[in-house]
């Protein structure tokens, strides 16, 4: 998945029947779940959005993908 030039790995965990994912590419941990495809693309989402927010509100600069660099 893509999102704002940010990428995700989802793998499904059968034993707890829900969807994880985390940003790849990046040296930040950004981590998100559903249990349903348009659930996990939604956290997905607003995952992105709320790293980009944590970002601006510390100052900091947040991390890229590297088709960023």
């Amino acid at each position: 998945m893509e999102y704002k030039g940010y990428i995700a790995q989802v793998e499904f965990d059968p034993n707890a029947k829900i969807l994880n994912g985390e940003l790849i590419g990046i040296r930040d941990v950004v981590t998100f779940q559903g249990k349903s495809i348009p659930e996990v693309e939604k956290a997905f989402r607003e995952s992105v959005d709320d790293y980009l927010a944590f970002c601006k509100e510390r100052g900091e600069k947040p991390n890229q993908t590297a088709k960023h660099l």
